[in-house]
């Protein structure tokens, strides 16, 4: 309507230029008055409506350009591989999950669309019958169930159910229905255990708050397909507490708490609930869609990642195809999700991604299009708690604030230590703030009191403006002022001024993780030139000569910064540093060397990025 209103508009206004036509030459000024007018308002509503009308609602269209070529892929994997079972199709790299694979062909059999040109497709309904069958035979032979993550399958396969029953037969309805529904029970006693937790977040349900979510709509879903009122029930009282009392007013779902997002897995919490909206028709699940919306799209990279230094749990974490149909209620979400589905490519897209849009194409509300942020000139968030971020042309700067409890035995949260990212256009990300665990030598600043090392702050604050932005951080003996001016479109300068609340411990530090790419050269201000690969490269502020370049870029930086590579950052799943040099980063850094200016002892840190 918000489109059509205007349009409307124009036609009530033409009928007072036929009006003035009608009053013959004696009144041509006026009917020419009339026309001016109307010209100018037509120029005018076309100017305003130009990045709405000019963006048409095609992703429908990519979602089954991508489940075609995805599904093509399956059917070639299952010729050549026609015995194959669960464990051998997913030992190969890519293959897993495989059991994601039954939902693309189901849903292209069954989505009537004009762009969708494998509806009531035989090979679709085969392909789809086949897999099925492969999953009913595994879950009667314990394949299935004890595989990591096996409930998004199982929710995969119901869904495959939903669409495909009429088409099933009485036999393999049932083989079906059996199998799935052992596989739902599966989740009913652990679900039911963290019901009247405190909080649906880690601390207290034991497990993270995007499995829960997805335990409850896969009830929901379930309880509503296969009749069963107690899953139905059980997951419609979770869901509906995840939308009224869990979201944080900034529109996410804290898997720690609610001080800060876990931002790569808030898409499959939000896709859990976004499910449970979808079947149920809750009214009030459109207002914590609208917050998801307005989180996400904002809280993204220019390559479709989720911004680093925003995250408590994830350094790095792949374009989501997670919950696009979430997005979809509205102009902005259907232009974000573009955005990220123009990231994926259809010859390498994975089973998990490829479930993921098939379940998006089956939700997505079509409609008017707007342009995400990303692809705007320019633009600025802020968070309710201390985090933002603001585009300026090429540039994307992140700020984080964020403070949280260290989570000490719980190996997937990382310590709260990175506080801002840079990311570029075309030279990616620059500076990451991403965080770390046990690993104080990539927090941004580290102090030592009482024999310890300190690498968090105790409080901070964010204030943005055109002018300039500034993040502020205090520690125990000291606090410190990042300041971020406007970028022209090659230069961004940001600087440091730390000043003294006590006497810093001579091991103070600034660090910045810098991300260099194995296999590109590293060359310095004094004209020395490395490869950038698994062997370390350590230089000093005078080695350094003040200028490092790289990757499309220049860092000009302060005299007293020293470089050192590689440092292999924290893994979560592993539980241990990453060990491909990929996964490494450069630390850069400059000790604190505060210098008596009037009452007070400061410093000041500078550093200037130029893009190529």
């Amino acid at each position: 309507m918000e489109v059509l209103t205007p349009i409307s508009s124009i036609a009530s206004f033409s009928r007072v230029t036929d009006v003035c036509s009608e009053l013959g030459s004696e009144r041509l000024p006026l009917y020419n008055y009339a026309m001016h007018l109307y010209t100018i308002l037509i120029l005018v509503l076309a100017t305003a409506l130009a990045p709405t009308l000019a963006r048409a609602d095609t992703l429908l269209a990519q979602y089954f350009r991508l489940l075609d070529a995805g599904v093509s892929r399956v059917e070639a994997k299952l010729k050549a591989m026609p015995n194959a079972n669960l464990a051998t199709l997913e030992s190969q790299p890519g293959w897993r999950p495989f059991p994601h694979a039954v939902l693309p062909p189901a849903v292209l059999y069954t989505r009537q669309h004009p762009d969708n040109p494998r509806y009531h497709d035989p090979r679709m309904l085969q392909l789809a019958l086949r897999i099925g069958d492969l999953l009913a035979g595994e879950g009667k032979s314990g394949g299935f169930t004890p595989r990591l993550d096996s409930h998004r399958d199982t929710y995969m396969w119901l869904e495959a159910y939903r669409l495909l029953e009429g088409e099933l037969g009485p036999e393999r309805k049932e083989r079906w229905k059996r199998g799935i529904q052992a596989n739902i029970a599966e989740l009913v006693e652990g679900t039911r255990q963290r019901q009247d937790r405190a909080w649906y977040a880690a601390p207290f349900i034991g497990t993270s708050s995007n499995h829960y979510s997805l335990w409850a709509s896969t009830l929901y879903l379930g309880g509503r397909v296969l009749g069963v009122k107690e899953w139905e029930e059980m997951g419609r009282e979770i869901l509906r507490r995840f939308v009224l009392e869990e979201q944080a007013p900034d529109g996410y779902w804290g898997e720690h708490s609610t001080a800060g997002p876990t931002i790569g897995y808030n898409y499959l919490t939000l896709s859990g609930i976004a499910l449970y909206g979808e079947i149920s028709k809750d009214p009030d699940v459109l207002a914590a869609l609208r917050r998801a919306t307005n989180f996400h799209k904002n809280s993204t990279f220019l390559d479709g990642t989720p911004i680093d230094v925003f995250n408590d749990r994830n350094r790095y974490w792949s374009v989501s195809p997670w919950g696009h149909f979430a997005f979809s209620h509205f102009p902005d979400g259907r232009g974000y999700a573009a955005f990220l589905t123009s990231f994926f490519d259809p010859q390498s897209i994975s089973m998990e991604a490829l479930g993921r849009i098939a379940q998006n194409a089956i939700y997505y509300h079509e409609g008017p299009s707007e342009a995400p942020p990303q692809q705007q000139a320019s633009y600025a968030y802020r968070m309710s708690v201390p985090a933002g971020v603001r585009k300026t042309g090429p540039w994307q700067v992140a700020l984080s604030g964020m403070i949280d409890t260290q989570a000490r035995t719980n190996q997937f949260f990382l310590d709260r230590q990175g506080h801002v990212s840079i990311f570029h256009q075309k030279a990616g990300l620059i500076i990451s703030g991403a965080n770390s665990k046990r690993q104080p030598e990539l927090a941004t600043f580290t102090e030592g009191v009482g024999g310890e090392t300190v690498h968090m702050p105790m409080s901070s604050r964010l204030q943005m403006s055109e002018k300039r932005d500034r993040l502020s951080l205090a520690y125990n003996t000291f606090f410190a002022d990042l300041y971020v001016d406007p970028p022209s479109a090659n230069e961004l300068d940001f600087r440091f001024n730390v000043y003294s609340r006590g006497t810093p411990a001579p091991d103070s530090k600034l660090t910045l993780q810098l991300v260099l790419t194995p296999g590109e050269t590293l060359v310095t201000g004094t004209g020395r030139s490395f490869t950038v690969g698994a062997e370390p490269i350590n230089l000093s502020g005078s080695e350094i000569g003040g200028v490092l370049k790289h990757h499309g870029w220049t860092l000009a930086l302060d005299p007293s910064v020293r470089l050192q590579w590689p440092v292999y950052p924290h893994n979560p799943y592993a539980n241990k540093p990453e060990t491909n040099p990929r996964r490494a980063v450069a630390i850069l850094v400059a000790p604190l060397n505060l210098k008596p200016k009037g009452r007070v002892r400061e410093q000041e840190i500078g550093f200037k990025l130029t893009a190529h």
